[in-house]
Parts: structure tokens; sequence; C-alpha cells
């Protein structure tokens, strides 16, 4: 047990000889986000210009309202409303290159290594199924719908049968080689932390458009990374959250 605590450390990881790095070495970096696919049509979201109702939130209000929720009222989830969650939490303000940009939340050595996935439940002009969300053009892609959307959902979260009553599941998946390619063993350590900052901002963006989300850990590895199509290796789901309008 005491042994699985080395990627806590970082000992473990600032001794290491950075210059064995794929970066060091000159290997080319992988792209700041996962490619579309050919002939994919693009729901494009609309995008914050005149979003005025999201200037005038009150932080502190919404830091002094967080918390988690896993009861959902059933009405309808706009789709600006979900735009401004997804802008919120992994939107490219700025594409530095094509492998480096910078969002809304931190990343260690901007190489933001996660994807988000979306189980679209009940939101305006969308059909339910599973979505990618596209950071760089501010849109999604519909991958598919699960013959049975609710038992699927419920198998990834292992049971956890309150999250089909939310408008809509983020899955975070994490492409690992993405971060490897710069930190190698301290990998694991960012791309978690990265995670934490996503969700946070999940959490207080929730707040902004009168919903609730509760971050799941505790899920079903392999059931999850199917649901999603992931291979579970080069890229694997490492978080969850339910969100809908309370």
């Amino acid at each position: 047990m005491k042994n699985d605590r080395k990627a806590l450390s970082a000992n473990e990881w600032t001794s290491y000889n950075f210059s064995e790095t794929d970066q060091s070495k000159g290997v080319k970096s992988p792209p700041v986000t996962k490619p579309v696919p050919e002939n994919a049509q693009i729901i494009v979201l609309p995008k914050p210009d005149n979003w005025e109702w999201q200037l005038n939130t009150d932080f502190t209000q919404a830091t002094l309202n967080r918390k988690s929720n896993r009861k959902f009222s059933g009405e309808e989830l706009k789709l600006e409303e979900l735009s401004y969650l997804l802008w919120s939490t992994q939107a490219i303000r700025l594409k530095i290159n094509e492998a480096t940009s910078k969002r809304f939340v931190p990343s260690a050595g901007s190489r933001h290594a996660l994807e988000t996935y979306l189980a679209i439940f009940n939101v305006e002009d969308l059909e339910q199924g599973i979505y990618r969300y596209l950071p760089e053009e501010h849109g999604l892609i519909f991958i598919y719908a699960p013959e049975d959307m609710n038992q699927a959902i419920s198998e990834s979260v292992k049971g956890q049968t309150w999250s089909t009553g939310a408008n809509v599941v983020f899955y975070w998946s994490a492409i690992p080689y993405r971060m490897e390619w710069r930190y190698a063993v301290a990998s694991t350590k960012l791309i978690l932390l990265d995670a934490g900052h996503v969700c946070q901002n999940l959490y207080l963006a929730c707040d902004a458009v009168g919903c609730g989300t509760c971050a799941i850990a505790a899920y079903n590895q392999t059931a999850a990374d199917q649901l999603l199509q992931l291979d579970g290796k080069d890229e694997l789901v490492i978080y969850i959250a339910p969100a809908g309008k309370i």
C-alpha cells in the first residue's frame, strides 16, 4: 500500500533526468486536441460574446453555494447553458501552437491532457447520445446513441442511478502521452491535478446557470471506457460528473 504513494511524492520525479523525455529528445509533440473525424458534422455551440448574464455572476456567492447535488429538476438545459459549462471548463482561449494551448483552467506546461465527452439526456436541440467536445471549434460531434442510455450510464458509474436524472453527464478522459511527452514520470500526478481544476470550474459554472453537479471518482473503468469507445490505455476515463438543473 505504501509503495502506491510514490506518485504523490515530488521526490519521485524532481530528481528525474528530464533530458530523457521525448520533448528533450526532439520527438514531435502530440497535438493539443484529438483530431476531428473526417466528414464529421460539427455542432457549433453559442459563443460567449453576448452572454451578459454570466458577467454578473457573483464569484463569492458561487463559492459559498458550491456543494454536490444528486437531485435534478428535470427541466431542460438550454444549449447556451451547456455551451457555458464547456467554455468554462475546457475551451481554448489561446492556441499557442499545435501542441500547446491556454484555457480557463491551469495545466502543467499548458499540456491539457484531458478530453471531454458528454452523455446527453435532456439538452435543447440535442438528441440523446454520446458526444465529444471540440475545444478549438467550441463545438460538439455526435458519436453514437447507446441502445439503453440509462443502463449504459449506470453501469459506467457502478450503479449510481441518480446520475441518469442529470441533463448531461461529463466524462473526462486522459491522453497520458500528451503530458508524458514533457513530464515523463511526473505525468500521473499532474494529470490528476488538472482533472481537479476542471471539475471545480464545473461546480462554480453550474451555479451561474441554475445547475448542480456531483463529481464521481468511484466508477467502472472498463464500462466507462467502453461507453466512450476508448482503448483504456492510450486514452482512458479519469473523472465523471453528472450535471443538471436544480
